[in-house]
């Protein structure tokens, strides 16, 4: 077993395009380069399968089904489906296979390592421990029962659940194919430092978790967490996440984002006229747009990619910005409905910022064959005139660096300009609205931010904000006590006021009444008092007086005012004793 896999493989080009013309030759030339440059590896994920199938069923066993199991290879389990029965049975099946009985709990997990846990009165136990698999779980399931186990839109590799009898044969070639051990690529890269889920126990982002297919991206106590095993590759996870905290590796946007610029550098010098970039995927997408080559446009250039939903809004705007005169994405109708749903939401986004400068709105399109036999029918008749001078810049693997270069280059050769345009709740822009009448300089919402947006004044009671760095999660807003912080979502494209902190809310420090030392804010000060002044242990001007002080003059003042030693001198030598 290898335990790299390239991944400049994403890139193959093998549909069978005319060179005919001059924007032909032009895009022959183009796409010979894909693949050239050399790109990061990515891990791999290994499974093992030993064969060990489970048969869920609801009704009674198919004998039929058992034996055509086994003959291809497979150990065969059954487990019959009984709800409310709180014993398990375990017995001798058809085919002297084993045959569980008993109420399906849960059932989790993949290739290789499936676990059915299963009611008894009081605790649950692992159905594969019962047949002898110990530890190791399941290797496949094939799931016959009505109420499907494993309910999300693509579920684990080794899973079976057909609806027809079509299905089901496709299913039982497909099973024994899966016996040995086998690897896929690790699609993704996770940096939890700057993941704008959760910090400090309160919630914010959770459009990855939204909108993942698999269901691979728990929610963790500082950040998400993705499962390498369930995730499939789909990558709308890196599409949708406003901070870059998932990317994709399979390949690196930096490397898909480099191919593109020199395709795209190459298609002009060889003279090509109004290029279009599609993007499609290595399956279905591929598939057909080969049925109908014969009507796609020769200034169209396919670039194939592991799947459609990983190409967001920083290769499309990027993609743009290196001269081409529209990006299309062709999205089958095996994307379910949730995903299609953000992409369109991240191109609404693309679309208003680029109208907002002047430039034309719908050059970044979202194709969809529903009902579409030739992909010609799908292409813009005229691309237009280019959209900006071709850029040369070098993407990064930071979503947001990238984002940043793309619109500045659009910016600088903007037809006009204005100062901000809002954009839709939800979209990664904006800025932090502090309300001064409410907010006490607590820090709570700094202390939280995942992008450095929010800070506090170094040594000052003082609240900084960035808008450039703000991705709109709502930790802030969620974490206020006094809920003071409101986020709006909008681009600001006057670079002095996005760029540079701005000091959205300060106050004279309040000073401790003892040593004169700044601790805190007059209205945190005010609030406390307001707060206490009914409290038990606060109804005698001592007690009071002690929320006017630091830390260590309360500490002083309460053991030299209860009788005790001051903590600040060296107490005296017992008496008797030698020096």
């Amino acid at each position: 077993m290898t335990t790299l896999v390239e991944s400049e493989d994403y890139a193959s080009q093998s549909l069978p395009l005319a060179a005919s013309t001059t924007n032909g030759k032009a895009r022959q030339s183009a796409l010979s380069l894909l693949g050239d440059s050399p790109h990061a590896p990515t891990s791999v994920v290994s499974y093992t399968s030993q064969g060990a199938a489970l048969l869920v069923h609801d009704s009674t066993a198919d004998v039929e089904l058992v034996r055509q199991i086994k003959e291809a290879g497979l150990r065969c389990i059954v487990l019959l489906v009984k709800p409310g029965l709180t014993e398990v049975k375990l017995a001798e099946g058809p085919e002297n296979v084993d045959l569980l009985t008993g109420t399906l709990l849960a059932l989790n997990g993949h290739l290789g390592d499936f676990h059915a846990m299963l009611e008894r009165p009081g605790s649950a136990v692992d159905a594969a421990k019962l047949v002898g698999l110990g530890g190791r779980g399941f290797d496949l399931v094939l799931d016959l029962t009505k109420d499907k186990a494993f309910g999300q839109d693509v579920p684990p590799l080794g899973y079976f659940a057909p609806t027809s009898e079509a299905e089901l044969k496709e299913a039982m070639i497909e099973l024994p194919q899966l016996i040995g051990e086998f690897e896929k690529p690790k699609f993704f890269n996770l940096d939890p430092s700057i993941c704008a889920h959760t910090a400090r126990g309160v919630i914010g982002c959770t459009r990855c978790l939204d909108v993942c297919p698999t269901q691979a991206i728990a929610s963790g106590e500082e950040s998400v967490s993705v499962d390498p095993y369930l995730c499939q590759g789909i990558g709308i996870c890196t599409t949708v996440c406003p901070t870059g905290a998932i990317t994709y590796a399979f390949p690196r946007v930096s490397d898909l984002l480099d191919d593109v610029r020199r395709v795209l550098h190459r298609y002009h010098d060889e003279q090509g006229a109004q290029p279009v970039l599609l993007f499609h995927d290595e399956e279905r997408g591929k598939e057909w747009l080969g049925k109908s080559l014969d009507s796609l446009p020769d200034n169209v250039i396919p670039v194939q990619v592991e799947n459609v939903a990983s190409v967001g809004m920083d290769v499309w705007l990027s993609c743009l910005a290196y001269g081409a005169h529209h990006v299309l994405v062709l999205a089958m109708d095996d994307l379910a409905t949730n995903i299609i749903e953000s992409i369109e939401a991240d191109m609404i986004v693309a679309q208003t910022i680029l109208g907002a400068m002047g430039y034309p709105s719908d050059r970044i399109k979202l194709l969809q064959p529903i009902g579409v036999d030739h992909v010609g029918d799908l292409i813009p008749a005229d691309p237009g005139k280019q959209v900006v001078s071709p850029a040369g810049f070098a993407a990064f693997n930071e979503k947001r660096t990238t984002l940043r270069l793309a619109l500045d280059h659009f910016h600088a050769h903007a037809p006009k300009t204005r100062k901000m345009v809002a954009l839709e709740p939800g979209s990664p822009f904006g800025r932090v609205k502090v309300d001064k009448r409410a907010c006490t300089l607590c820090m709570s919402c700094a202390a939280v931010c995942p992008a450095a947006a929010l800070t506090a004044g170094t040594g000052l009671p003082r609240l900084m904000f960035l808008e450039k760095n703000c991705v709109q999660c709502g930790l802030c807003e969620t974490a206020c006590p006094e809920d003071a912080v409101v986020i709006e979502a909008r681009f600001n494209f006057d670079a002095e006021e996005r760029d540079q902190p701005q000091v959205m809310y300060e106050e004279e420090p309040f000073n401790c009444i003892k040593c004169g030392k700044p601790f805190a804010t007059q209205s945190m000060m005010l609030k406390m008092r307001e707060k206490l002044k009914g409290h038990w242990m606060y109804q005698d001007s001592t007690q009071m007086g002690r929320l006017g002080m630091c830390d260590n003059c309360r500490i002083e003042d309460m053991y030299i005012n209860s009788g005790g030693m001051n903590p600040y001198e060296k107490p005296d030598k017992p008496t008797g004793s030698e020096v």
